[in-house]
């Protein structure tokens, strides 16, 4: 009996044992409560928020984005005591709703919180906010500040491009790993924000200070020996022309559309506009959420990047490519003439024929129509179905030379490839031989199913002015002191090579501004080569397009406007090219009667 009750008490002992060791397992190595709170009573952790990288303009002296200080205020909930909770929502301007949201994230462990961490009270005050409030903390010692810096814009510019940023989520936080972020971290959500973000970031620093029981600090821990210091992100360096940037958004101020610049010789965007625009300081500092809703609510659709997402027919600015393709191929004699025949496809007023010249310097649409027919009717078959849709195949391979129906790689996300019909949409539209060139002839014209971006309508304008070749478009020219070298950039893409054949098309074009069908855009003391396009839009008035490119030799600047709903591209969008131009190429404006047109915006029909 007795040694029955020994082995009971041994047992008991055991259970105890392993329940008291259970506990402290518990405690020590999984539920690290106990551990923050001994540790906050001692030392408390700050983070040290690096700057991000500084974005300049071309010319490295000119900001494009910048950064302003601004204000965490911190808490760590276990230790807040509040006396008078009425005059503690006063006094830092909440509801008992916002602190009872305050209060549910800095306690939720899902999110990294802890009851007994440290977690953000008052995100990003700015030093008027943070001003207005600072003498209220002394009542509350466990409340400290952290300094980070949040994205100011000079200028209030180029917003599409740039992008901007925002606080990151919980599925991003997953996806880069919290070695490099944690909750409440900053990230680049769009444009160059979000393509450089790794070397815009930078990296974050720690300090440990110490604290009493209340909070109150009492010097740095080990006088810093844990501390690191924050490295600051890369700066950056953009192709941007500011002052051409500003003043090409003051023209597109009142129309929706886009313009892009590029210097023909290096792929590099001069300037790269979307409008309607917003200033990109609207989505810096504590208002973004409400401003963010503000904008994606707009019709007006001002955070949509058109130049890399809109797309449009290219009307009659895309005629010069099928002229071009029709060279490659063999089919196309600059000296042949074609009767301007109104009973198959209205045209504009000229004389009643056209070759080439002519055909290109006042965009006969006949003249665009039979070069498209010979395109397509090349005896490659003695059925005319089976012929066009073999010549159709090689068209469009050789179109797609020009960047059109792909993605040309601009250091951007969210760029759209545009769209060239194929021959399985057609035989799924028409069915298999029963479309040739009759059915699709329009394409000829630029209408029918064609789509481009106005990036790949600039990037044309480059190819014409290089008289054959492009250079990936790009928007950043160095990171730190390094200049670009991704391999993209550099490499010639080569699409055609007739020095002659290129000759002749700049003469014409050059016509087209002189004495042809963009005589608006005619400057003279710069000699600019262009095409007019007036795209057809089902939902209402007409898109106005133009490309263009100056001086006629050894080009610096080439252009793509496109205003949607302005009518004709010789009274709408050469006019606003051709300023443009003017600006870079010039520094001012000496047209300042056609400026007066444009930015009235009441275009002649």
């Amino acid at each position: 009996m007795r040694e029955n009750k020994i082995f009971i008490l041994q047992i008991a002992i055991v259970c105890i044992s392993v329940i008291f060791i259970i506990r402290l397992f518990v405690i020590q190595i999984i539920d690290t409560s106990y551990k923050e709170e001994a540790m906050n009573n001692a030392v408390r952790r700050e983070i040290v928020y690096p700057y991000r990288g500084i974005i300049f303009d071309r010319n490295d002296k000119k900001m494009l984005v910048a950064n302003t200080s601004v204000y965490d205020v911190m808490f760590t909930p276990k230790k807040l005591k509040i006396e008078d909770t009425l005059h503690f929502l006063k006094s830092f301007g909440l509801s008992k709703e916002e602190f009872r949201q305050i209060w549910v994230n800095a306690c939720d462990k899902k999110k990294g919180n802890s009851y007994y961490k440290a977690s953000v009270f008052l995100p990003t005050l700015s030093t008027q906010d943070y001003a207005r409030i600072q003498e209220k903390l002394v009542n509350y010692p466990s409340m400290y500040v952290n300094v980070r810096s949040v994205r100011n814009y000079p200028d209030a510019c180029m917003a599409n491009a740039l992008g901007y940023i925002a606080e990151i989520s919980e599925g991003q936080l997953a996806k880069y790993g919290k070695e490099n972020y944690q909750p409440g971290d900053f990230i680049g959500f769009s444009g160059l924000e979000k393509e450089y973000e790794k070397e815009l970031r930078g990296k974050r620093g720690v300090k440990y200070v110490m604290v009493n029981v209340h909070g109150v600090e009492k010097g740095s821990f080990l006088s810093g020996r844990y501390d690191t210091a924050s490295i600051a992100g890369v700066d950056i360096t953009s192709t941007i022309d500011l002052d051409l940037q500003v003043y090409a958004e003051k023209l597109m101020q009142n129309q929706t559309g886009s313009v892009v610049a590029i210097e023909p010789s290096t792929g590099e965007i001069l300037c790269f506009v979307s409008a309607p625009t917003y200033d990109p300081n609207m989505l810096a500092g504590k208002e973004f959420s409400k401003n963010f809703k503000k904008l994606d609510r707009d019709s007006s659709k001002p955070l949509y990047c058109r130049p890399l997402m809109g797309l449009y027919p290219p009307g009659s600015t895309f005629k010069p490519i099928n002229y071009t393709v029709a060279k490659m191929l063999g089919v196309l004699d600059t000296n042949q003439v074609f009767p301007c025949a109104r009973n198959l496809v209205n045209c504009h007023g000229h004389h009643s024929s056209a070759n080439f010249h002519t055909g290109v310097q006042y965009s006969c649409n006949p003249y665009a129509y039979f070069v498209f027919k010979k395109l397509l009717y090349r005896g490659k078959s003695s059925n005319a179905f089976v012929d066009t849709r073999l010549s159709f195949e090689e068209w469009r391979e050789n179109v797609m030379k020009f960047g059109l129906s792909q993605r040309l790689g601009i250091d951007l996300p969210s760029e759209k490839a545009g769209y060239l019909p194929t021959t399985k949409y057609y035989n799924k539209y028409f069915g298999e031989n029963r479309w040739a060139f009759e059915t699709i002839y329009s394409l000829g014209l630029g209408q029918g199913e064609i789509l481009e971006t106005p990036l790949q309508l600039a990037n044309i304008g480059a190819i014409f002015a290089n008289r054959g070749y492009y250079y990936t478009p790009h928007l950043v020219k160095k990171i730190g002191d390094k200049v670009t070298n991704r391999k993209e950039y550099l490499e010639k893409r080569i699409v055609y090579q007739d020095s002659v054949f290129f000759r002749s098309m700049v003469n014409a074009m050059a016509d087209v501004v002189r004495a042809g069908t963009a005589t608006m855009a005619r400057s003279q003391v710069i000699e600019i080569c262009g095409k007019t396009g007036t795209a057809e839009n089902p939902h209402g008035k007409d898109h106005s397009l133009f490309f263009a490119f100056a001086p006629k030799d050894n080009p610096k600047i080439a252009i793509g406007v496109v205003m949607e709903n302005a009518g004709w591209g010789a009274t709408a969008a050469a006019p606003l090219g051709s300023l443009v131009i003017e600006k870079y190429l010039r520094g001012e404006i000496k047209r300042t009667y056609l400026e007066d047109y444009v930015l009235k915006g009441e275009f002649i029909e």
